[in-house]
């Protein structure tokens, strides 16, 4: 029997003309959908046999060797979820049948739900992502629809003055005071802090690392530790074998806790993430003078243009063209902003023989 009932949902069983047997569930309960789908399948098993056609591809295969090919990411779980959360609206859609009007109803279905815009256009990115793999590498798709992306609002980078951080500081218990103080002298990510263990700490060489494994970009980063850091490090030892930080003998696994609102409160500072310390770190840095490229290797970054977020601070290299505005001022001796004498004199003659 090509399709036949179980429980409420019709199966597909048939022999393609290659031999293979076809046995799967078509996810419905309409009899008639049921059959059209049998019907799709067996058509293209006898093009593909016959007439040597590539297999239609799902966006379900897609993802399934998505996952396979980038299990190795940092991200790869937060992936996951966007995935499954877009299986309702692309689950099993052939790849060539994904047109704009599909993502379109993905952008309304996250708006619905008040994401932003930033929200949005990460899962944007992962489905664009996908589709151009399928054309461009596993040859799945002879072109990938395109996916525009939503506009973002420019924010500002969120980072402390010295004054506001001393204030935080010293409302923080002392666990995550050593933790936050740690954070804006090294510049690392929260689960680099929380999960830093001396087995990648050299006080004498006034050095730890990040191993590939533990970074977000899946790279080493060396972290060189200057003399706050290495007075930090120096309190917590003896507390735990393995762990640098911890709390009542053991690691710490949460940052963001009612603690560290309570004392965001009680310091005055508002709208202030656990993750803008490292903001704050780099901000201090280019402040400082510390050149953008020496700070994307010191922070990890994978890309320059994650730095150049910062690039604004710095505005050294630009103050002597600034100068020479006022320069050029003083060699005249004037302010531009007045006519001079001669300027009058040639506009009174001018007027003069206007009459």
């Amino acid at each position: 029997m090509a399709i036949r009932k179980r429980g409420a949902v019709w199966w597909i069983d048939f022999t393609t003309p290659s031999g293979e047997r076809i046995r799967r569930s078509a996810e419905t309960g309409d009899k008639t959908e049921a059959q059209e789908y049998h019907d799709r399948l067996k058509a293209e098993a006898w093009r593909q046999d016959k007439l040597d056609e590539g297999p239609r591809r799902t966006w379900n295969d897609a993802v399934v060797r998505w996952c396979a090919e980038q299990s190795h990411k940092a991200t790869a779980e937060e992936d996951k979820a966007k995935l499954r959360w877009l299986d309702r609206y692309l689950g099993n859609k052939l790849l060539d049948s994904i047109n704009r009007d599909m993502i379109e109803q993905v952008i309304r279905a996250k708006q619905a739900d008040r994401c932003s815009n930033a929200t949005v256009n990460r899962t944007l990115a992962l489905v664009r992502s996908i589709l151009r793999k399928c054309a461009r590498e596993w040859q799945w798709l002879d072109r990938a629809p395109a996916v525009r992306m939503l506009k973002e609002p420019t924010r500002r980078i969120r980072y402390l003055t010295h004054e506001e951080a001393d204030r935080l500081l010293a409302e923080l218990p002392t666990h995550l005071r050593d933790m936050a103080a740690f954070s804006l002298e090294s510049g690392l990510r929260a689960a680099n802090v929380t999960g830093l263990r001396w087995s990648a700490v050299d006080l004498n060489r006034r050095l730890a690392w990040v191993h590939p494994d533990e970074a977000k970009a899946r790279k080493a980063i060396p972290v060189p530790l200057n003399g706050e850091a290495v007075s930090i490090l120096q309190k917590q030892i003896g507390k735990h074998l393995d762990h640098v930080f911890t709390f009542k003998g053991q690691p710490v696994e949460q940052l963001s806790t009612a603690a560290w609102y309570k004392a965001l409160k009680r310091a005055g500072i508002e709208n202030f993430r656990w993750h803008d310390l490292r903001h704050t770190w780099a901000s201090w840095h280019v402040q400082s003078g510390t050149p953008l490229h020496v700070l994307q290797e010191l922070g990890g970054w994978a890309s320059y243009a994650m730095v150049q977020r910062y690039a604004h601070l710095a505005a050294d290299h630009l103050a002597p063209w600034a100068e020479r505005l006022a320069r050029s001022r003083g060699d005249r001796g004037t302010n531009p902003s007045q006519p001079t004498e001669s300027g009058n004199d040639s506009r009174v003659l001018a007027s003069r023989k206007s009459l």
